[in-house]
């Protein structure tokens, strides 16, 4: 099935025949295709349309990796697996995991803004083509990777008219291209006999720069064709700057981004300046946080961001969450100039500003995590992941910020485990550690959450050593964290008898904590001050725990309690584990149909919050489940089919079922069944289908119900779900 990754077109797209033409003959040619060309030419918005148009030929999918605004190259492989949507969760490189997901795939993968990031980003791309020769790269960038096999294309800008040829001007791409932004910008706007000249003048003065353009098209606004062109002939030639040495074409966008600067009112310049901190796309809440203050009121703010929207210096963005906004680059970055030029001094604390609100917006998603929000919670995130990873780049290479460092990757350890981010969270715990070892607070929680992240990629020794530091520095509520996490460390290294007693003590810690603490809801939210959620994680993992050991009575009672927590909180991440345990018990008492129910419904929910490791886990389960009493070959094929997908999952969250005996045990004996069923050749077969699945593709066909239960008929899977979610009890 085709898949692609590509936003929506929100502008019409004009001329760029033949650049089209020949980015797709290229890609015909060469694996590897880069577009360069000035800022603000459009290289951008061509290569989407390029890919958009290609987007068929490559089953495996098309891939937007936008690196304009990444800072940090060690981070460079992270955001490609971002884009490509893999897990983030697993302890190998980056590049590991993405040389095994393209190594078959047919694909392409679209590079974004590399002007900045060439030298990390040419030995990655050139490592990815050899290791994946069905794999195509789109590269846009204003400087080239030489790679090897790398094809250019030097992107122009738009046709202008020459000084004879205002008649002709309609037919040129730069005329229709302000054309048709001005029409957008002033109700009935056309190219008329009256304006055809001044209009041919003002493309060609522009040179056909796209951006240069549809910025001069929003000044219809106040200000007519020939006014425009006066005000460039005259006193904004000033505004070039950057001397005799810069190209004629970058004085140019220069200019016009002068142009724009100069008309925006004292307010709406300095407001442009401070949005500049922001990476990726902010809302109005965060532009009051960090850009208000005496100078710059925060009753300012929302008119001065209407004005910047007006000028169309900030682009507004209509999401599920509400209305965002974003620079782009070559806005932000001469905003940034202006910010350092106005007040260097300034500029630091704005973005220290940046990060104490981030922080804060952190904290506040923590606390709430364990509660009936936590989809909205990941999404909001999500949508700020730019700006976290801002003010965490800030931290770690600021003297003075270690300790804010530390707290905010700490803070966000539910990003990082629960949505799927382990790697990128271990980037930065282990950077902001490192800077600063001295006992804090901050240093407490950081232990804990890297200890959380390293134990569940399976790095278990190192994830001991933090958690044992941690629980000797930490306040209360951290050391329960700490022997909570140590008893996990424990559990997926196979020691479930040592394990049991951890998570005892850790119950035992955390019942105490919730007695002397104050409701939830009164007050300002405290980093790290939820107890209970943390109680009903322990409840469900020590449930599993003693359901491997075969202690069903024990195993029942903490499900019962942990449901019923998770229930009170209105919690669905939570919920999603317990899920699995009670689908486990209920496979394991003979009732296929309540097991099946539960583990599709643990499945839905992990998808949702891109939980790799719950996803492949339930995959796992409901491939055994669907060769309960099978009365066909097919339910076999099904079953073989998903443990192909589950294996692929595995690695690129780590090592097969943690590499644990307990949790091999559904996929040893759903092996098991399918090879009797269907011998050793199919199976073989379908397993090698179910590996050319992605995620997306996995879910869905372990949703479906493909599968026969002998007694049970053709139950729908919305019905299975609802079966099983009808008793709240677990049948030992």
């Amino acid at each position: 099935m085709e898949r692609s990754y590509l936003p929506a077109e929100v502008t019409s797209f004009v001329g760029r025949r033949a650049e089209l033409a020949e980015i797709k003959r290229l890609l015909g040619v060469s694996r590897l295709v880069t577009l360069t060309g000035l800022g603000g030419v459009g290289k951008s918005r061509l290569a989407l349309r390029a890919a958009r148009a290609v987007r068929r030929s490559f089953p495996g999918g098309v891939h937007l990796v936008d690196l304009s605004d990444l800072e940090d190259p060690e981070l460079l492989g992270h955001t490609v697996c971002q884009a490509l949507g893999l897990p983030d969760r697993t302890a190998r490189t980056p590049l590991e995991v993405l040389i095994e997901h393209l190594r078959d795939q047919r694909a392409l993968l679209l590079l974004d803004g590399v002007d900045h990031l060439v030298s990390p980003c040419a030995p990655l791309v050139d490592a990815l083509l050899r290791a994946a020769p069905r794999l195509r790269v789109l590269v846009t960038s204003r400087q080239v990777l030489d790679v090897p096999g790398e094809h250019l294309l030097v992107v122009p800008p738009l046709p202008v008219p020459g000084p004879d040829e205002p008649a002709s001007a309609a037919r040129h791409e730069s005329v229709a291209l302000f054309v048709e932004r001005a029409a957008a910008a002033v109700a009935g706007f056309e190219l008329t006999e009256r304006n055809r000249e001044a209009v041919a003048r003002l493309c060609a003065r522009l040179d056909g720069i796209p951006l240069a353009l549809e910025l001069a098209a929003v000044r219809l606004h106040a200000m007519s064709v020939e006014q425009i062109l006066d005000r460039l002939d005259g006193r904004f030639r000033l505004l070039v700057g950057g001397g005799p040495t810069r190209p004629p074409r970058h004085q140019t966008l220069r200019t016009a981004m002068g142009w724009s600067h100069e008309l925006c009112t004292p307010e709406e310049r300095l407001l442009w300046a401070r949005l500049s901190v922001f990476t990726g796309s902010f809302d109005l809440d965060a532009a009051e946080s960090v850009c208000a203050d005496e100078r710059l009121p925060a009753a300012a703010i929302l008119d001065g961001v209407a004005g910047l929207v007006e000028k169309s210096i900030v682009m507004r963005e209509d999401s599920d969450g509400g209305v965002r906004y974003r620079l782009l680059d070559t806005v932000r970055e001469y905003g940034a100039e202006w910010l350092l030029l106005l007040d260097p001094e300034g500029a630091a604390e704005l973005r220290a500003r940046h990060v104490r609100h981030f922080t804060a917006f952190a904290t506040a998603c923590e606390a709430a995590w364990f509660g009936p929000d936590q989809e909205r919670i990941f999404a909001r995130t999500r949508a700020e992941h730019r700006n976290l990873r801002a003010a965490l780049e800030f931290c770690v290479t600021r003297p003075g910020h270690a300790r804010d460092g530390m707290g905010l990757a700490a803070i966000l350890w539910f990003y990082w485990v629960g949505c799927g981010y382990l790697g990128e969270g271990r980037h930065w715990l282990d950077q902001a550690l490192a800077l600063d070892p001295a006992p804090s607070p901050e240093r407490a929680r950081a232990l804990w959450a890297c200890g959380y992240v390293a134990g569940v990629q399976g790095d278990i020794a190192y994830a001991t050593r933090l958690l044992e530091e941690c629980r000797e520095i930490g306040d209360p509520r951290v050391a329960a964290r700490a022997v909570h996490r140590l008893a996990c460390t424990a559990f997926l290294d196979d020691e479930l008898e040592r394990a049991v007693p951890l998570f005892e003590e850790a119950l035992k810690r955390y019942a105490r904590l919730d007695d002397g603490a104050p409701p939830r809801g009164t007050g300002p939210p405290e980093p790290f001050g939820d107890v209970g959620g943390h109680a009903a994680v322990a409840r469900v993992e020590l449930a599993m725990v003693t359901a491997f050991l075969g202690r069903r009575a024990r195993s029942a009672e903490l499900c019962r309690e942990a449901r019923a927590m998770c229930e009170r909180r209105g919690e669905r991440w939570v919920r999603a584990h317990l899920d699995y345990v009670e689908s486990y018990w209920a496979w394991a008492s003979g009732d296929p149909v309540r097991a099946i129910g539960l583990a599709r419904a643990s499945l839905a929910a992990h998808h949702a919050f891109h939980d790799v490791i719950g996803v492949v886990m339930a995959v796992e389960l409901i491939a055994l489940l669907v060769t309960e009493g099978a009365a066909v070959p097919s339910a076999y094929d099904q079953a073989a089919v998903l443990q192909g997908a589950a294996a692929r999952l595995w690695q690129s969250v780590g090592m097969p079922s943690f590499g644990s005996r307990y949790f091999n045990e559904p996929h040893q004996e759903c092996a098991r069944r399918a090879r009797a069923a269907i011998g050793e050749r199919r199976y073989t077969a379908m397993l090698a289908r179910g590996g050319r699945l992605g995620l997306d593709a996995t879910v869905s066909r372990a949703l479906s119900d493909e599968s026969e239960l002998v007694g049970v008929g053709h139950l729908d899977p919305g019905a299975a779900v609802k079966y099983a979610l009808s008793d709240d009890t677990v049948n030992p």
